[in-house]
């Protein structure tokens, strides 16, 4: 008999930053003690998202206040992990990361993308702190927080979206408010200091990018640099600008593949087929035996609006996903559904394990939502983009009933920093687009804003960037990096069959 525990998956339509992460290889991390440390760690192993990939690290719990004006009060949890330095005697500052969601844990990006990393490993110890409500630092977490599976974008309505809401908080309390990023980045610096290090090299991907500049604005002395990879800007909230973004990314595609003649030649108006296909799938979600993509079993699962959004949007995140499109788009537009349909499941699987959604909407109820401008929202252009104005709308309706959490004053409001900071754009990011890049540095002052044609969502894997990156870390000067490496970085060929690109 098929498997039918697809049938009812939920898809999560709120989030806005995710990075793609590979399985890399296994690390292992020298025994050392800790300088000055007051925070006691063990051997331990960080796996990476999905499991795949494990690193040896030290590992500890750190206390802190949950709410951070009741220093005495009820305490929580974070956990925090240490790789050494490859060097005996590694450089005063420590390097850490910040992940993206929010959700996301920064123990698991890590652990993912951990090769990345090595340069900098060398000469700083790298240093990780599961942010407040994620990874193994207390998460908040709810099996409701989804929409879902087969929506009917007819079948939306404000009620559906706030009763969702109400029984993930009613699961977690109304103590999820003191998950947002002002009370995080007090965290991180409290960890900071127990470590015993002076100062922390910052890299920020995604909503990490905020946590980073916050941490920035608030402990300018305590950090020597800092790296935003894929920018959220501090006077930019998220929401309405999701979907024209993605669809501008998408158009992006869609035109490079026109340009491409073997593309072209392969698919043809592959636009007008993909605004087909999202025109059947409103109209009539399909029920459909496929494999799991990662078990191989046989399971019924149902393909409709919502999942061919989820498969879209996530596959235009990076441009070795984002050659697949055309062809499955096509694929699909002809009948065979099966390549999509797998990618949406495999892409709620990952999601379910990535984020932690009640964080995620403690973050967005406290620090995004509440600034919207709604009398200057264009219906127009989101009724033009093909996610509609869905994730806008569950935002705004999750926010209703969601308690609003503790934020600086000054949140919102841009600032200038005398600390070197380099940022990194994708030409066909989705989410952060370049124009975010260009706003932070501009404000920043001392910031050198890189953009990378043809790439799409986080930049650090890219071509010889984690080069680049040990570099500004080694020196903390990002006037004389040398990025001609990265004119030739190209994105990914188009596949036209099941086999891949033209040879």
């Amino acid at each position: 008999m098929p498997n039918h525990r697809y049938r009812n998956r939920p898809i999560y339509l709120g989030f806005f930053l995710v990075i793609a992460v590979l399985g890399l290889l296994f690390g292992c991390a020298d025994q050392q003690d800790t300088p000055e440390s007051t925070v006691e760690l063990m051997e331990c192993r960080l796996e990476g998202f999905g499991g795949f990939s494990k690193v040896k690290a030290l590992c500890g719990q750190f206390e802190v206040a949950l709410d951070p004006a009741q220093p005495d009060g009820e305490q929580i949890s974070l956990y925090v992990a240490k790789i050494p330095a490859l060097n005996r005697n590694p450089r005063p500052s420590a390097f850490t990361i910040i992940a993206g969601g929010p959700g996301q844990a920064s123990t698991q990006a890590y652990a993912s993308l951990r090769g990345v990393f090595e340069r900098v490993r060398r000469e700083h110890d790298i240093v990780l702190v599961d942010q407040r409500g994620t990874g193994r630092s207390n998460p908040q977490q709810c099996d409701t927080g989804a929409m879902e599976s087969g929506m009917d974008p007819n079948s939306y309505s404000p009620e559906l979206v706030r009763d969702i809401a109400e029984q993930c908080l009613a699961e977690l309390g109304d103590n999820v408010r003191f998950y947002t990023t002002s009370v995080a980045v007090s965290d991180l610096d409290l960890v900071r200091e127990a470590l015993g290090y002076a100062q922390l090299d910052v890299y920020g991907v995604s909503y990490g990018t905020r946590v980073a500049q916050h941490y920035l604005r608030r402990y300018p002395d305590k950090t020597r640099t800092v790296v935003l990879d894929g920018v959220v800007p501090v006077d930019v909230p998220l929401g309405p600008d999701i979907a024209p973004d993605a669809q501008r990314a998408l158009d992006l595609i869609f035109t490079r593949c026109v340009n491409d003649s073997d593309c072209h030649l392969a698919f043809g108006d592959i636009k007008t087929k993909f605004e087909e296909l999202l025109n059947r799938t409103r109209r009539t979600p399909l029920e459909l035996e496929i494999s799991d993509p990662i078990s191989g079993e046989k399971v019924t699962t149902v393909f409709g609006f919502g999942e061919l959004l989820m498969a879209v949007r996530l596959m235009s995140y990076s441009p070795e996903t984002a050659a697949l499109l055309p062809f499955m788009i096509k694929e699909a537009n002809d009948g065979n559904l099966q390549p999509l349909a797998s990618q949406a499941l495999l892409n709620m699987e990952n999601l379910n394990d990535m984020l932690a959604y009640g964080m995620h909407n403690s973050v967005v109820c406290a620090e995004d939502v509440p600034f919207y401008d709604h009398d200057n929202i264009d219906s127009d252009i989101l009724a033009a983009a093909y996610m509609g104005d869905l994730a806008y709308k569950g935002l705004v309706e999750t926010c209703r009933v969601w308690p609003r959490g503790p934020i600086d004053d000054d949140f919102t409001q841009p600032f200038s920093s005398d600390v070197p900071v380099l940022v990194l754009s994708g030409e066909v990011d989705p989410v952060t687009p370049p124009r975010n890049g260009e706003r932070a540095a501009s404000y920043l002052g001392n910031a050198r804003s890189l953009t990378l044609p043809g790439q799409g969502h986080g930049q650090i894997q890219t071509g010889c960037m984690p080069r680049i990156l040990a570099k500004f870390i080694s020196t903390a000067n990002h006037s004389d990096l040398d990025v001609e490496c990265l004119d030739i970085q190209q994105p990914a060929p188009f596949f036209v069959s099941p086999s891949g690109p033209t040879p």
